[in-house]
């Protein structure tokens, strides 16, 4: 009897584990690893099985993007050196022209977040970005940074190794961390200690002479002054023995990396830090160490560590619902992904985002973004839901007028310029809601399950459609993912 109930069981755990792994279970994979899913999206994906899905995500996933580049990014390279021949006017011409080349490269990731068909492979280049942090503050070159950029969608959900050593030899990098600059009998250190607390092994992992030591091993990694890519010049590197984390020899950089990919400390930095941008904000420790050996024991291969994590039960457990506070890009990009608002100019995006605090190829210092409990204030809270309500408005409003004072002029006009731009998003509500069923109170039951992480802190009360999604978006839940 005992092995016909144990049979039954587990026929009955294979039956609706095969069934899929249904509704709620999709739209919170594809939340946590997208932009906000539409409900035709989570409607597939709830047919398959949790092992399904993440396979299906995982193959989807492309090293390029499909959005063509700004037409300058393959404009020849201009040595910094010309720059001092530059009269003021010229050299105020340049800023002004690589301002301009910024709001337009953050329109075209934009751009490419809006459109993509696999928004797991930009989410990743998003967590990179802000991992081998870089900005063009510093950087003073659109071009350098788009080809970043490039770097980091290519390796995304590649080898982390693979990536560390194209990183560490990638332009943009090494004007920001200085190693450009790096220099037999005057070793900056800049590189070194960052790879070590922010890429690799994490504070506390390394001592003050293993960066004096990592630091003498980068030198000569610098530009080629006429081509602006990477070069090395033997005659500026320091040839003699060094000794970083145990380990002699006479090493250069490529070494260095080696020997910090060796260290399984590395493995569970970098898993840690994943996990609090996919699962929630205090990693389990036995679970980040029992992923970080598998990623160990493939290589550094991140496919088979995400498949692991986003297929784990810590992953799906209730928990963990609506645990993480969406960023402003997710807020943004999701947004407008989900309620399918069209004629969207994307330079409202670059400002809107700059202004929640997430400045796409300018985050705020070399650590980046803090994200968790740090997006929100009380700025930045009012400002997302002024966003949504102007987004959702209930008819057609007019600009607002922001008070002129004195000092704010400039300011007050780039916020008139972008609600007159915004002015133009069209959200189609009967589109919206013809992809819900049933009755319409089946519809709006249908929408609030797509639209938030759990029930929402205020039940919805409106009785027209554009009311009820204005309250929706309005409610304290639709920030959390």
């Amino acid at each position: 009897m005992r092995i016909f109930i144990a049979g039954l069981l587990a026929w009955l755990s294979l039956s609706v584990h095969a069934a899929g792994m249904g509704y709620d279970d999709a739209r919170h994979l594809l939340s946590r690893t997208g932009f906000a899913p539409r409900e035709e999206e989570v409607q597939a994906y709830a047919q398959l099985t949790r092992a399904q899905a993440v396979d299906k995500l995982l193959a989807e996933t492309r090293p390029t993007a499909q959005t063509p580049a700004p037409d300058w990014v393959n404009e020849p390279f201009v040595p910094r050196r010309k720059f001092k021949d530059l009269s003021e006017e010229e050299k105020k011409a340049l800023q002004r022209q690589q301002f301009q080349r910024g709001v337009v490269l953050r329109g075209w990731w934009y751009q490419e977040m809006l459109t993509t068909p696999t928004p797991l492979t930009e989410h990743m280049t998003l967590f990179w970005h802000n991992h081998f942090v870089s900005s063009q503050q510093k950087v003073k070159s659109a071009q350098m940074m788009y080809r970043q950029n490039v770097l980091l969608r290519q390796y995304a959900l590649g080898n982390f190794g693979d990536l560390l050593h194209a990183v560490a030899k990638d332009p943009a990098m090494l004007l920001y961390l200085d190693n450009a600059t790096n220099r037999r009998g005057e070793p900056n250190e800049n590189f070194a200690r960052e790879v070590m607390e922010l890429f690799t092994l994490g504070m506390g992992n390394y001592t003050e002479q293993d960066v004096k030591e990592a630091a003498r091993a980068f030198t000569g990694w610098s530009l080629d002054r006429d081509s602006g890519t990477f070069r090395f010049y033997p005659r500026l590197h320091d040839q003699g023995i060094k000794t970083v984390l145990g380990h002699s020899g006479d090493f250069d950089g490529d070494a260095v990396l080696d020997i910090l990919l060796a260290q399984p400390q590395t493995a569970e930095f970098i898993t840690a830090k994943l996990w609090r941008e996919f699962v929630s904000p205090n990693p389990d420790t036995q679970e980040v160490k029992r992923l970080a050996k598998i990623f160990r024991d493939s290589h550094y291969e991140m496919k088979p560590l995400l498949r692991a994590l986003f297929t784990s039960d810590a992953f799906y457990a209730k928990k963990n619902r609506a645990a993480l506070i969406k960023s402003p890009v997710e807020l943004l990009v999701g947004t407008l992904r989900q309620f399918g608002i069209e004629d969207v100019d994307t330079r409202v995006l670059a400002f809107s985002g700059r202004q929640l605090n997430q400045d796409l190829f300018g985050p705020p210092n070399v650590k980046g973004w803090p994200g968790g409990e740090e997006w929100i204030n009380s700025t930045t809270l009012l400002a997302r839901k002024q966003l949504l309500a102007r987004l959702f408005r209930a008819e057609e409003m007019p600009v607002e007028q922001p008070m002129q004072r004195t000092g704010f002029a400039m300011n007050a006009r780039r916020a008139m310029a972008r609600q007159a731009m915004m002015a133009n998003w069209r959200f189609d509500a009967a589109r919206f809601f013809s992809a819900f069923p049933g009755s319409a109170e089946q519809q709006r039951a249908g929408v609030e399950r797509l639209v938030l992480a759990r029930a929402p802190e205020h039940a919805p009360s409106a009785t027209d459609r554009i009311g009820f999604i204005r309250q929706l978006v309005l409610d304290p839940v639709y920030q959390l993912k």
